[in-house]
């Protein structure tokens, strides 16, 4: 195995995205020719290594004129013909719609495509599209990577064969700070602001815990995804005029050093995959508080109680309890820290570089 394709629709910022731009990176430095062959380019995306070739596979100006069914089968088109050009040893695709188009791309081919599942499936792969897709075309690739065992649970018995699960790895430089030994007084939370993180139930839950302690602030970082959620928050703080104590700090380029002192990181998904962001606030060695969401992702990494708490989805007590008891105890809030920090030697760069390598060369073999 020498030549890699990811397909992924774009590298905007987000999980999945992240994922392909620092594995992209990780085997380009190893030695391996890597190529990034999106759809589209966003306004926002994530910094590529240089020696990476980003392609474009999506639809050329003159395509955007075609009707719904004809930019479909340009689509497929355009990645078929980039990929019998390129030749890959393998392709690896990221999210629904990437992983469909990569092994409808490759009939008839021998170009062996590896799938990834980055979200939920119920609500995602359940469609009736879905139940006509999955079975035709799921049964051709070549192996498919799950962040969860919840995921994989939902897919039939021939994806989990020849499957693997792989945590996210964690970006290096959330490993190895040394835990500080007097926490702020804040509460943080780090990801994009978009509705089903429901960071407005994060708010509405630190209201309470702002109501027992009242001189801790709530720190959100995260850029805004304009998907109104933003504009919910806003009128959240502006309601309770909670402005002096929550906070909507943006993005961050230096969020390790943002993040290292609270005393609390909260996570208030209502779904998400395997959440970086909460991976990320472990190493660091902070007491983490999550929604017990689906499919299971932080039910992955935090044993309740050990190296975390985890409450119900959509219970703001739950989140408020949760928080205050961390709060009222420094003790355990330190134990768990220092529990979580662990998360780094399973969840490090270099050992989830070297299990996809293993899971794609095993691949790459048996072809």
């Amino acid at each position: 195995m020498k030549k890699i394709v990811f397909h992924i629709q774009c590298l905007e910022r987000g999980g999945a995205e992240r994922v392909v731009t620092n594995l992209a990176g990780q085997f380009v430095n190893h030695g391996y020719e890597v190529y990034i062959a999106t759809e589209t380019q966003g306004e926002n995306e994530y910094e590529t290594d240089p020696k990476i070739h980003r392609i474009h596979v999506g639809l050329t100006p003159e395509q955007e004129n075609d009707g719904r069914v004809k930019k479909f089968l340009d689509r497929i088109i355009n990645l078929r013909r980039f990929l019998k050009q390129t030749q890959p040893d393998i392709v690896i695709a990221f999210a629904r719609k990437a992983n469909y188009r990569a092994l409808t791309s490759t009939i008839g081919t021998k170009i062996p495509v590896v799938i990834s599942i980055r979200i939920a499936p119920v609500g995602c792969y359940d469609f009736l599209s879905d139940k006509i897709q999955i079975p035709i075309l799921f049964r051709r690739a070549a192996g498919c990577v799950f962040q969860t065992q919840e995921q994989k649970d939902f897919f039939p018995k021939y994806v989990q064969r020849r499957s693997r699960i792989i945590l996210n790895a964690i970006n290096p430089v959330f490993i190895g700070n040394p835990i500080p030994e007097h926490r702020e007084k804040t509460v943080v939370h780090s990801g994009r602001i978009v509705d089903f993180k429901n960071q407005l139930m994060l708010i509405r839950a630190f209201e309470k815990v702002h109501s027992k302690h009242p001189d801790y602030v709530l720190k959100i970082f995260g850029q805004d995804t304009h998907d109104g959620t933003w504009e919910k928050l806003e009128a959240q703080i502006a309601e309770n005029e909670a402005w002096d104590y929550v906070k909507l700090m943006g993005g961050s380029n230096q969020l390790q050093k943002d993040m290292i002192n609270g005393a609390v990181a909260a996570f208030s998904s209502d779904v998400e995959g395997m959440p970086n962001a909460m991976l990320e606030a472990m190493a660091l060695g902070l007491p983490v508080v999550a929604t017990d969401c689906p499919p299971g992702g932080p039910r992955m990494v935090i044993t309740d109680g050990e190296n975390g708490l985890l409450v119900p989805v959509g219970d703001e007590n739950a989140l408020a309890a949760a928080i205050n008891r961390l709060i009222e105890d420094p003790q355990l809030a330190d134990r768990l820290g220092r529990n979580a920090a662990k998360i780094s030697e399973r969840a490090g760069a270099d050992v989830i570089f070297r299990e996809w390598e293993k899971y794609l060369l095993e691949i790459c073999d048996k072809q």
